[in-house]
C-alpha cells in the first residue's frame, strides 16, 4: 500500500495580478493540468488566460525549493491558444512528446463552432511551435480531433461525456497505449453521474511526429470510489499519471459537493500497478503514513510524477478562494492556484 505525506504546499501565480478578459472581468486561475518533462513543470488551466503574449499553457522550472514562477513560460503557438478546456497533460510513453487534451463535453455537428473544446493535441518535448492536431477530421479546412471525437463516443456510449484524464502507458507490442480517463457520463450537460471509466487504444507515433491509433478505442478499467468507506463524496475521476518507476497508474478523484448548505471540496488519490490494472482488480487508497486516507482539502485536478518518490499536485478550486492549509493567508488571489508537493513511499 502507498503511503504519501506531505512535504511543500503554496500557490504559484499563474499570470500577473488583476488581470481581467475583454468583458472586464477578473480572470481566476483554474489550473487543471499539470506534468513534469525533466526540469518544468507544464500546467494548462481549463479557461483561457487572455493576452496576446500568453495562453492556457505554460510552463515554469522545478527547483529544490519548489515551482519557480518567477520564470513563467506561455505556449503562445496558435493552435495551442485556439484549444479550449485543457483537462490533462501527459507525455508519450517513451517521454519523446507531450500530449494534451481537451475534455471533449460539448460539440456542434452543424456549425463547428464548438470544435476547439474537441482537441488531442502532440508536440516534441521542448518544441511546442512544432504541435499537431492528434486524429483529425479528414475534412481539409475543419478544425479538431473530430475522428478521436467519434471513436470516444463509441467507446464510452453516451450522448454526453467529459475526459479530464490522460495517461500514456507503455503497451504489449512495443507501441503505446493512451488513455483517457471520463468523470461525467449521461444524456446531457446537466443529466449526468460521475464515474471513474477509463477508455483508450494503442498507439504508434508517425514519421511525421504525430500519434496514430492502431486499435480499436475500447473501455479499459472501471471503478466506484464510493465503494471504499473511507470515501466521504460522491467522486468523478480527475486525472491520470503514469509512474514509470513502479510501473504504475495513479488515479486522482475530485468532489464538489454541497453538504448542509455548504460548499465542500476535495479529492483523492488512488494506485494499481499496471498488471492490476490490465487484470482490472481495484486500485489502493493512497493512505497517510499513520493509515489515514489521504484526503485533499482542495479540488485535486492535476498530477505530476516528478521522480521515483516525489508528486506534484495542482488544484482547480474553480472561484473558491479559500487556502486552508496551503497557506497562512486566508484567501489567495485569483491569479494563483494552490499546489501541494507529496512524498510517496
Amino acid at each position: 500500500m502507498t503511503h504519501a505525506r506531505i512535504l511543500q504546499q503554496g500557490t504559484i501565480h499563474c499570470f500577473p495580478a488583476g488581470l481581467r478578459d475583454e468583458q472586464g472581468r477578473l480572470v481566476n486561475a483554474e489550473v487543471s493540468a499539470v506534468l513534469y518533462d525533466g526540469k518544468r513543470l507544464i500546467l494548462a488551466s481549463d479557461k483561457p488566460v487572455p493576452g496576446e503574449g500568453r495562453s492556457a499553457v505554460f510552463a515554469m522550472p522545478m527547483t529544490e525549493q519548489g515551482p519557480d514562477d518567477s520564470q513563467l513560460e506561455y505556449f503562445t503557438t496558435p493552435l495551442i491558444k485556439q484549444a479550449v478546456k485543457y483537462e490533462d497533460l501527459s507525455l508519450t510513453a517513451d517521454g519523446r512528446y507531450v500530449l494534451a487534451t481537451t475534455g471533449f463535453d460539448r460539440i456542434d455537428n452543424e456549425s463547428h463552432s464548438l470544435n476547439d473544446y474537441n482537441h488531442l493535441l502532440i508536440w516534441p518535448l521542448g518544441e511546442p511551435e512544432k504541435v499537431q492536431v492528434v486524429d483529425p477530421d479528414p475534412r481539409d479546412g475543419v478544425e479538431g480531433s473530430l475522428e478521436l471525437r467519434t471513436k470516444l463516443d463509441e467507446a464510452v456510449g453516451y450522448p454526453y461525456y467529459k475526459v479530464e484524464g490522460l495517461a500514456a502507458v507503455p503497451g504489449e507490442r512495443g507501441d503505446g497505449l493512451l488513455l483517457f480517463g471520463i468523470r461525467e457520463q449521461g444524456q446531457a450537460h446537466d443529466d449526468f453521474t460521475y464515474v471513474s471509466r477509463i477508455v483508450g487504444a494503442h498507439y504508434e507515433i508517425s514519421e511525421s511526429g504525430n500519434l496514430v491509433f492502431i486499435d480499436k478505442m475500447r473501455v479499459h478499467y472501471a471503478f466506484d470510489p464510493g465503494n471504499h468507506p473511507a470515501v466521504r463524496y460522491d467522486c468523478g475521476l480527475s486525472s491520470l499519471e503514469y509512474d514509470p518507476y513502479h510501473g504504475r497508474l495513479y488515479l486522482l478523484n475530485s468532489f464538489e459537493v454541497e453538504e448542509a448548505g455548504e460548499e465542500r471540496i476535495g479529492g483523492y488519490l488512488w494506485e494499481v500497478s499496471l498488471g492490476d490494472f490490465h487484470a482490472g482488480s481495484s486500485p489502493t487508497l493512497v493512505t497517510t503514513p499513520s493509515g489515514q486516507p489521504l484526503e485533499f482539502e482542495h479540488k485535486a485536478e492535476g498530477l505530476a510524477v516528478l521522480d521515483h518518490d516525489r508528486l506534484f499536485v495542482a488544484y482547480d478550486n474553480d472561484r473558491h478562494l479559500g487556502l486552508g492549509s496551503v497557506d497562512e493567508r486566508d484567501e489567495r488571489h485569483a491569479c494563483e492556484a494552490p499546489y501541494t508537493l507529496l512524498q510517496a513511499s
